[in-house]
């Protein structure tokens, strides 16, 4: 089951309550301003600061 359209227009990214979007492998969600990649596990958006990755 994958992430709903509704709850992804809702959430914004915790640092910079910017705009998020869903990466390409449906893993994880992206926030370009703060270069940060959320991870999705077991269909949860994780939406910590100290668990997101780094994007190269």
């Amino acid at each position: 089951m994958a992430i709903s359209k509704e709850l992804l227009d809702i959430l914004a990214c915790p640092k910079c309550k910017g705009d998020i979007y869903l990466n390409e492998k449906e893993d994880g969600l992206i926030c370009d301003a703060c270069k940060l990649l959320y991870e999705i596990r077991d269909d949860i958006p994780v939406m910590l600061i100290d668990e997101a990755k780094p994007l190269e």
